[in-house]
Order: C-alpha cells, then sequence, then structure tokens
C-alpha cells in the first residue's frame, strides 16, 4: 500500500548555490518548509534580494520496508526554477514556481544515508512565465508548500478525472477515468463521508449509475463526495473528492445548478507580509474564510496563477466559487516559452479538474494582447483535458479577439468627476457590446475594477475613503443591475508588495479593500454588507467620527455600510431614522444609509468652532436594534489590543497564525492616526514571522505566528507608549 508522509521539517538551507556541493551536504539554517529564502521588510525593500539560487538539502534514510518500492518526493510548489538530486544524481528539472512536480528516487537510493539536495532560483528567468517584462506583484524564492514523502507500489494511481454527467437528475452517474503506471483492474468506491454509497470496478473507465439521495454542490450547501480508488493486485489507493454540480455561463449571466448567481468576488494574491509565499494550510484556509464570511464574496480569482491546495480544499468546503488562471501578466515570450505556458494550462488543469468550486479556467495571459496561434493552444489544451468548464481569458483591450467561452474584461473605466462625491455622475462598467465589439451576445464578466484607479491606504484621509467606498459601490451597482454581465471581481482583496516599477514607491500596491495583514478598509464593508443578515450583521459608518477630517468640516454626508433595515442616528441632541438609499443604488442586494441635508442640517450638529459631540449608530432588522457603534467626542489612546485568528489551536507546524495588533480609544474604535512603533515579545512553542518591532499603520498592524508543532500556551506581549501593556496567551494542542 501506498504510504504518504509529510516531509516538511529537517531542511538545511544555504544561500546561494555550488555545483561541488550537489553530492555533499553543506553548512546552513535548519528550516522547516514551506520556507521563503529571503524575508523581506514590510516596504521599502529591494525584491533583487532573492532573485539569485539556493540550496536546500535533506537526508533520507534508507528503510528496508521500500524494496521493491517506489519512492518518490512530490513538491508542491518551489519558486520559480527547480532541480532534485539524490546523491549527486539529477533526477527532475522543473522551471514552474506554480505546480507540482515529482522526484522518483528509486533508482538512486541506498542503503544508509541518502543525500537529497534542492537548487531553488528565484532569478527572473525570462524563459519562464510569467517573466520576461514587467509584473505586478512578487515572486518570492523559496520551496513554499508542502513537501511530502510517496512509497508507491510499483503499479500505481498516478490520478484520477470524477466526472458528473447528469448532476441535475435525481438519480445521478460518476464517471471515473483512472490513470495508473499500467494496465489492470481498478476498484472504486463512492463515499459520503465513512458511509459507501456504491461500488464498482473496471479498467479505463469506471461508471455509478442510478445514485439516489445525493445532495447537490450549492454556495449554501457545498456538499462534498469522495471516490476511492484502489488496484487490487498492488493495494495501492487513492481519494479524490468532487462535487455534484453544474456551471453554465450565457450571454444572460451565469447559472449554477440550473440557478442564475449574480457573481460578486474579489481578486487574491497568495502573498503574505515578511514570509512571501511561504505560510502553511491555516493561512490559506483563512483567506477562503474571509472571502466568504467576512466580505461576503461568492467568487475569487486567483490572480494571477495557480494558488495553494489548502486554499481550492477550503473554497470546495465553503461553497466559494473560484476563477483560476496560468502565471502570466501582460508579457507573452517567445515560441519556447509559450511552449511553457501551454504546459502550464495542462498542469492546473490535471492539478485541480476535481474541484467542484472551479467554474472557470483563465487559459490566456492577464492583460496581455491578442495573440490568435497562441490563445488557440491554450484553449484547445483546456478543452481536451476538461470540456465540462469553460475557458476564460482576462484582457483589458476592446474589440479583443475571442478565443475563450467567456469575454472576461479588466473594466477600469471609472472616471474621477469633480462633482460633490454623493452626487456625481458615474460611467461605472462600459456597455458589453461596446468592449467586446461582437453584435452576437456573449458570456461576458469583468473580472477587475478599482484598484489602482484609486489606491487608497488604510491611513488615507476620510473623503478619499468615502470615494473608494463610492467607486466600489458604483461598480457593484452597475453590475448587479445588467443581466448582460455575469458579474464582477474587484481588483482587489488585500495590499499586497510588488516591484519597483508599481504601487506607491514603498513597494506595496495599496489597491485593496483590505490592508497588507487582512485588516478592512472602509470599502470591505462594501462587499460584507452585501451578505443576508442571516450570515452576520454588518453595520459599518464610513467616518473616524472627527469633525476637522473633511474639508468642510463634520461627518454629513454619512454612510453606512450596512444590511441591516435600517439605521438610527443620534448626535447633540438629534435623532433620525434613516433606510437604505435605493434611489442611489437601486441594484444592490444591501445599498448602503446615506445620511445628509435630506435628513439633518448641519446646523443641528453644531457649525465649526462650537463642540463637537459624541454620537451613536444603531442598525434595525425588522423593528428591533441588532448592531451599534458608539463614537467619542474625545478619543485618546485607551486600550491596545492583541487579536489571534484563534485561541486555542492544536500543535501543528501546519498553523500560521495571524494575530492583528490594533490601537483602541475608550470605546473601542481603532485610531487611525496613531503611528507608534509597538514592541512584540512572542514566549511559547511559536515563532514570529518578521520582526517584533512592528509600526502602526491606520492605528493597526498585524504578524504570523508560526508554530513549532510543540504543545503549550503561547504568550505574546505588545509594549506602545501611551498604552498599558497588552498581552494574549494563546492555547497550543
Amino acid at each position: 500500500m501506498r504510504q504518504v508522509l509529510k516531509l516538511n521539517d529537517g531542511w538545511i538551507f544555504s544561500d546561494g548555490f555550488d555545483e561541488g556541493h550537489i553530492g555533499a551536504a553543506r553548512e546552513g539554517e535548519t528550516v522547516t518548509l514551506p520556507h521563503n529564502a529571503v524575508d523581506l521588510p514590510l516596504s521599502y525593500f529591494d525584491e533583487t534580494s532573492y532573485q539569485r539560487p539556493f540550496t536546500y538539502q535533506r537526508h533520507l534514510t534508507w528503510d528496508d520496508a521500500w524494496a521493491g518500492k517506489r519512492v518518490q518526493l512530490q513538491f508542491d510548489g518551489a519558486m520559480a526554477d527547480s532541480v532534485v538530486w539524490v546523491n549527486g544524481t539529477q533526477v527532475v528539472a522543473h522551471a514552474d514556481g506554480y505546480t507540482p512536480f515529482w522526484a522518483d528516487l528509486t533508482d538512486h537510493l541506498r542503503p544508509g544515508d541518502n543525500l537529497i539536495t534542492v537548487r531553488v532560483d528565484g532569478s527572473e528567468n525570462p524563459s519562464i512565465p510569467p517573466f520576461g517584462a514587467q509584473i505586478d506583484y512578487l515572486t518570492y524564492a523559496g520551496i513554499y508548500r508542502d513537501v511530502w514523502l510517496r512509497v508507491l507500489p510499483e503499479r500505481y494511481l498516478v490520478n484520477a478525472r470524477v466526472l458528473t454527467p447528469d448532476a441535475l437528475a435525481d438519480a445521478k452517474t460518476v464517471v471515473i477515468r483512472p490513470e495508473t503506471t499500467a494496465p489492470g483492474p481498478v476498484r472504486a468506491r463512492l463515499l459520503d463521508g465513512d458511509r459507501e454509497i456504491a461500488a464498482t470496478e473496471g479498467e479505463v473507465e469506471l461508471t455509478l449509475s442510478g445514485l439516489t439521495g445525493l445532495r447537490l454542490w450549492t454556495m449554501e450547501d457545498p456538499a462534498l463526495y469522495t471516490v476511492e480508488l484502489s488496484l487490487p493486485d498492488s493495494g495501492d489507493v487513492t481519494t479524490h473528492r468532487f462535487g455534484f454540480r453544474t456551471a453554465e455561463w450565457t450571454p444572460e449571466g451565469f447559472l449554477l445548478n440550473g440557478q442564475p448567481v449574480k457573481l460578486r468576488g474579489l481578486n487574491r494574491h497568495q502573498s503574505f507580509p515578511h514570509a512571501g509565499y511561504a505560510a502553511g494550510r491555516h493561512a490559506q484556509e483563512r483567506d477562503a474564510e474571509i472571502l466568504k464570511r467576512d466580505l461576503g464574496c461568492n467568487m475569487v480569482r486567483t490572480s494571477h496563477y495557480p494558488q495553494s491546495p489548502w486554499f481550492l480544499d477550503r473554497c470546495d468546503e465553503l461553497g466559494l466559487l473560484v476563477f483560476e488562471e496560468i502565471p502570466g501578466w501582460q508579457h507573452i515570450g517567445d515560441k519556447a516559452w509559450q511552449d511553457r505556458s501551454v504546459e502550464n494550462v495542462r498542469a492546473m488543469i490535471r492539478r485541480d479538474w476535481n474541484h467542484p468550486s472551479i467554474v472557470i479556467w483563465g487559459v490566456r495571459i492577464n492583460e496581455s494582447p491578442d495573440d490568435h496561434d497562441f490563445y488557440v493552444r491554450t484553449n484547445a489544451a483546456a478543452r481536451e483535458l476538461d470540456p465540462t468548464r469553460a475557458t476564460g481569458g482576462v484582457r483589458c483591450i476592446p474589440d479583443s479577439e475571442l478565443l475563450e467561452d467567456v469575454y472576461t474584461m479588466n473594466d477600469f473605466i471609472l472616471d474621477e468627476s469633480e462633482l460633490p462625491l454623493i452626487q456625481r455622475p458615474r460611467t461605472p462598467l462600459r456597455p458589453r457590446e461596446e468592449v467586446t465589439g461582437l453584435k452576437t451576445p456573449v458570456p461576458y464578466l469583468v473580472t477587475e475594477y478599482n484598484g489602482h484607479m484609486f489606491p487608497t491606504k488604510a491611513q488615507d484621509p476620510e473623503p478619499r475613503q468615502i470615494e473608494h467606498v463610492l467607486r466600489h459601490l458604483d461598480v457593484l451597482n452597475a453590475a448587479h443591475g445588467d443581466p448582460q454581465v455575469s458579474g464582477s471581481i474587484g481588483w482587489c482583496m488585500f495590499d499586497y508588495n510588488t516591484h519597483k516599477d508599481f504601487g506607491a514607491g514603498d513597494r506595496i500596491c495599496h489597491h485593496g479593500v483590505m490592508d497588507i495583514w487582512r485588516e478592512p478598509k472602509f470599502a470591505a464593508y462594501a462587499y460584507g454588507s452585501q451578505k443576508p443578515p442571516s450570515e452576520g450583521v454588518v453595520m459599518q459608518p464610513v467616518t473616524f467620527w472627527a469633525r476637522g477630517e473633511r474639508n468642510i468640516g463634520g461627518v454629513l454626508p454619512l454612510i453606512v455600510l450596512t444590511n441591516c433595515d435600517e439605521v438610527e442616528f443620534e448626535c447633540a441632541g438629534v435623532t433620525r431614522r434613516v433606510g437604505p438609499d435605493r434611489e442611489r443604488f437601486p441594484h444592490l442586494p444591501h445599498p448602503p444609509v446615506i445620511i445628509d441635508h435630506r435628513h439633518i442640517s448641519a446646523a443641528e450638529l453644531g457649525e465649526w468652532g462650537m463642540s463637537w459631540h459624541p454620537g451613536s449608530i444603531t442598525g434595525y432588522l425588522d423593528g428591533k436594534p441588532v448592531a451599534r457603534r458608539d463614537f467619542v467626542a474625545d478619543p485618546l489612546p485607551t486600550r491596545l489590543q492583541i487579536d489571534p485568528d484563534m485561541d486555542r489551536v492544536p500543535a501543528d507546524p501546519d498553523i500560521d497564525l495571524r494575530v492583528m495588533l490594533r490601537a483602541l480609544d475608550q470605546v473601542g474604535n481603532r485610531l487611525p492616526f496613531l503611528d507608534g512603533a509597538v514592541q512584540v515579545q512572542v514566549e511559547g512553542p511559536a515563532k514570529l514571522i518578521g520582526p517584533s518591532l512592528r509600526m502602526l499603520q491606520g492605528g493597526t498592524t498585524g504578524m504570523w505566528l508560526r508554530l513549532t508543532g510543540q504543545a503549550g500556551p503561547v504568550t505574546i506581549t505588545a509594549r506602545l507608549d501611551q498604552f498599558p501593556t497588552a498581552t494574549a496567551t494563546i492555547s497550543v494542542g
């Protein structure tokens, strides 16, 4: 039977690469994977520091139980150009940073100790996608995903495609196409948890039919089933998770299981501060949870490359739809480069074809010019491997040749009128026909908007925060109101580190609706407030509550992002209850409440030069108060909050735990312009990723802790002048 063991510990990492050490151990630092070759500062760094070779080595002791078996290492991801040797003999080379590869060690292992050497070159090699020109994101060097030791029988299962040709029928069918290293019988069992539903045996294709009482995979109830495959002659066993669902793209919108769904999502990079790409299972899963539960998204685009299997698994479990695409950013290389890109299509689809969350393959280099011959090939590769899913090709130019099934467009048309904020006319999205140039209606999806058009930092002044919010609301409203648009995916989920050619000069693109630590900016609640109240009440006023923060002073007009029926505003003896502004945003599921001169005069709240007052805003559902925010007139540093994502976790080295630090006033609101330096100390079975001195931005900062795998309490202490010392304890074990 196969054995699969995680092999993340015990690696020796050293800077640079020397061919003389391919077969001899080098001195270096003992590290645990996932690993980032160079931990960068939060900002103002030299990204070329990791664009060079590095060496990873590990000893592997022969086990007599391996005799007559295949022994392999599976690398889930290493950036960007990797070569693996065992005992000085090269066994595999892999020139792609985003897809898995396998090193077969079998013929080169010997009794006793065996030396595994991995060269990982983080250079931006122009022969490897996405390189060759500029790219607006970083490609951090290192073995940044998991490595697995696989001990397999001579005849083993390589992969399997699970198909559900009649998912909507009462009596369903499952078709399984196994791939094995040699012909022979394959047995299949369909499982619901541990319960066997059906079983069969065959070779090339196995079919289970007449299956009743099975649930569909939906966004509300993402039911998952498992196919267990086994080889009777060798005992090899694999499992493959899938769901019953249909996904159809039409000129009238997107249909999931035959029902129309307006897609509302955000783009996501897989990067983390200081740690780069090297984040474990929990951090990957947490991003999916934030997108679905906090931001109320029903779709994510994996911009601009295949992302962690842990992230995709969690999307399956949460019911979060995925647009997955190949590596690339604007540039198309030569014929050899294009050949690699076509292989990227194949590798992406073969890795991920059973994920029910994935509903479209991105087979075009993001924002690249038309290239007929190249994109005929990428589409053909996708359709050959997976004719059940649509293809898309993200472009930013109108009248682009449509070779894919869905016309996917980055629409950055939203203007910058000088009219007052709330009243300014908008052209949030261009009409489909204007973009496509086609007389025949085609499926259409907006894949990016806003972002670089209006970058906004968490500590930017209130008027810019308001404009940031309105731009996202305007596009969401336009997409929800246009039946020709399947939906919209905003740029982007969170701020991210980037090359010198982009961003704010600080090596950060401040394009997110969250900051780089996944702390919400006001615009995040434009998305979160669109979810039904049953999934969580949202009520976020877009204000720092300070009279002098706006040019004219005061807090009116006040936007409240909420899924409540109405809100009640109280300040300076004035009380008003106001409902959502359906006139301004008629198509949103939950328009914001906008309190302005229609409801309260500026004079009622006091003129400039008079005393400033505290206030409160209360949200109501079905006539009952369900949320309240209080604001003080004299915010003072009161509490330094330490807020981990979880306060009780298993002793698992896969866990990279996010911890937020917030400077709060008397009623728990953040102090948005307090930019002090927080000294952090971590004690216990966890390692702080990055420096111990953390700078507040917008009154917050964050950190990630990597667990060691040992049990015991982790104690975090944070110190900042003006605040009492703060402590928090996480129970590990």
